[in-house]
């Protein structure tokens, strides 16, 4: 059945990616965003189509709609970005939640709400599964986006119990692929367009903590089967690749990718509550979803790098002063 659905953040790397499929798949698509972080040229190809709209809009404002499905994707992901205006950043996480809900509480929408793998924190339990608590700072610098999630959730689920909204929480760990920002400070970024440019590829810390990349497409998969899961299945479901690398690893892959002379240097300290370890346990996606990602990486990298050398820089400027 054809839907009216609307998607927060529908300009981001991953809204973006969203709302093709959702596009394509025929459904009425109502892409709402700020231009804070996202590109314009993400969504271009979409404006001529008649089953796509485009609302310049914050999230911390109410939205009056009539939808079916909602997507909130809406908030910075990148630690320089979301560390930027971190006021703004935990407003946009709750206040968005806190609106979004109202709005699918009115209109009888699903909701899908894009939680974030940060709610573990650094964590001491390895891989993460779903009932784990996390160990978060909640006074430190990256606290703006862990600990917003993280009330976002809260409410997610007080929603639920106190209004019967039909919600879907997932928690994405890592993802790349094309239409990264290429200024978004993300180590796959860093490390594409220094190896690209013949530049030295710098390491946070000695290169030995480790993370879990998967790719878009992947992504977007377990989101959709997520929307689509049972109904009463409220999650939070972890997405992401469970196959684990240390951040040295992935410099290599990329130095090999694309052909660069590029040396690799520790060059920067660990920055404040930086994880040393990333993974999903992802044994509930499997069971409820039938999902687990397909895409390697160095295939997915290769995909990335070809989009990254296709683009020209300049039509690129940093959202924030970090990067």
């Amino acid at each position: 059945m054809l839907k009216r659905i609307l998607v927060t953040g529908g300009a981001g790397f991953l809204g973006s990616h969203l709302c093709d499929r959702l596009v394509a798949r025929g459904h009425d698509v109502i892409c709402v965003d700020n231009f804070f972080t996202s590109q314009k040229s993400n969504i271009a190809h979409l404006l001529d189509h008649r089953n796509f709209e485009l609302v310049r809009h914050d999230v911390t404002e109410p939205l009056v709609l009539e939808v079916d499905q909602i997507f909130n994707l809406a908030c910075p992901a990148a630690p320089g970005h979301y560390q930027y205006n971190p006021i703004k950043t935990t407003k946009t996480s709750v206040l968005g939640a806190i609106n979004l809900l109202g709005l699918a509480k009115r209109v009888k929408a699903r909701i899908l709400h894009a939680s974030t793998s940060e709610v573990y924190g650094d964590p001491t339990i390895h891989p993460q599964p779903e009932s784990y608590r996390g160990n978060v700072n909640p006074i430190g610098p990256r606290a703006c986006y862990d600990e917003g999630k993280r009330a976002a959730e809260t409410l997610m689920f007080d929603y639920h119990r106190q209004n019967g909204v039909d919600i879907k929480v997932i928690r994405i760990f890592n993802t790349y692929g094309p239409r990264m920002h290429p200024f978004d400070g993300r180590v796959v970024s860093n490390f594409i367009r220094q190896a690209l440019a013949g530049e030295t590829i710098t390491l946070y810390g000695d290169g030995s903590q480790t993370r879990s990349f998967c790719f878009v497409d992947d992504l977007i998969d377990g989101m959709l089967a997520m929307m689509d899961s049972r109904d009463g299945f409220t999650g939070p479901v972890n997405l992401g690749n469970p196959h684990e690398f240390t951040i040295r690893q992935l410099a290599e892959l990329v130095v090999a990718g694309t052909n660069s002379n590029s040396t690799i240097e520790q060059a920067k300290a660990l920055p404040v509550d930086d994880p040393l370890q990333r993974q999903p346990d992802i044994s509930l996606a499997k069971a409820e979803l039938d999902w687990e990602p397909g895409i390697e990486l160095a295939s997915g990298l290769e995909k990335t790098i070809r989009y990254f050398d296709s683009i020209d820089l300049s039509h690129f400027r940093a959202p924030t002063p970090n990067y």
